[in-house]
């Protein structure tokens, strides 16, 4: 008797029904910044909160979760993302002043300057920082954002997060453990919301600094290219693009991608560059500055994803 022919069940098959939607192999390209990469092998929408919960409490253990904002500070390999990605949506964007204090709850998936913004609305300094981040307010949190001499440690008063079982914890700023571009919370985790404290001011005033932070970025940084923000973190005692600079390189290039010349911290696709050709300029210049300073420079945009087998066969000796 012939056996029966083997097969193997697509990963969107083996997935429990939500109200949100799931998506096969999507691309994963036009919804990042640097618009490269591969696609998500399924990505998924959650409707609102419960969605999420009850999806990440009955799926298969065995499927890897990834949750990605508006791809802001990411990069996405050429391979795409094995697993599901998850991305939210609307129903996590709210931001709600908390009446009697200085005080905003912000959804995981608001633009961190749309929180910025409501804080000037409502008269609430100390926030203003957040204008100068792109990205959602869960990105923040991940990896302690901060800009113009705030952090997000400096603002946070609480933080909501779900396990990988679809677990809420409450979480104190001692449970994030925040430090340098990083916090402590498991990395399969998802941020859901959080609790911002600022202090009393005026709208103007705000208004002001939101201003003069926007035009310092639009004057120092490559805002209006294909970009993923700071590619490096600094450094004790030094800044990455000042040793990046020193080592000569400033406007190198590897394909379509490029160190840029307003701001060598940042890379840049000129066009037609992959994450291959993006990662491997990233790493030439942490050689070269490791060359020129003795100093190993770590990558603050978020890297996911697995190369395509030809950037794989390419990197073999």
């Amino acid at each position: 008797m012939m056996a029966a022919a083997r097969t193997t069940k697509r990963l969107i098959d083996r997935l429990p029904p939500v109200r949100g939607r799931l998506a096969e192999a999507p691309p994963l390209a036009t919804i990042t910044w640097f618009r490269v990469g591969g696609p998500a092998e399924v990505l998924f929408r959650p409707a609102d909160r419960e969605d999420l919960l009850a999806f990440l409490a009955a799926k298969p253990a065995d499927v890897p979760v990834t949750v990605i904002g508006v791809g802001s500070n990411l990069l996405v390999r050429d391979g795409g993302v094995p697993g599901v990605v998850v991305r939210l949506g609307r129903a996590f964007a709210e931001v709600t002043l908390l009446r009697g204090t200085t005080d905003i709850a912000a959804g995981a998936g608001a633009l961190d300057l749309n929180v910025a913004l409501a804080a000037r609305d409502a008269g609430i300094d100390g926030l203003a920082f957040l204008s100068g981040i792109p990205g959602t307010i869960g990105g923040a949190l991940r990896m302690n954002a901060g800009a113009y001499c705030v952090e997000m440690k400096d603002v946070v008063v609480s933080a909501e997060a779900a396990d990988g079982q679809g677990q809420v914890h409450q979480l104190t700023p001692a449970d994030l453990g925040f430090g340098y571009r990083r916090c402590s919370v498991p990395e399969g985790w998802i941020f859901l919301e959080t609790r911002l404290r600022g202090a009393s001011g005026e709208p103007g005033a705000i208004a002001a600094k939101i201003a003069a932070i926007q035009s310092e970025r639009e004057a120092s940084q490559p805002v209006r290219s294909r970009t993923g923000g700071s590619t490096f973190a600094n450094p004790p005692s030094a800044k990455a693009w000042e040793l990046i600079d020193r080592a000569g390189c400033r406007g190198l290039r590897r394909g379509g991608a490029m160190v840029s010349e307003k701001h060598c911290n940042f890379l840049i696709n000129t066009g037609g560059a992959t994450a291959a050709d993006l990662e491997a300029l990233g790493e030439e210049v942490r050689r070269r500055v490791f060359e020129s300073s003795g100093i190993r420079l770590e990558w603050e945009i978020r890297r996911i994803g697995v190369p395509s087998p030809s950037a794989l066969a390419e990197a073999r000796p």
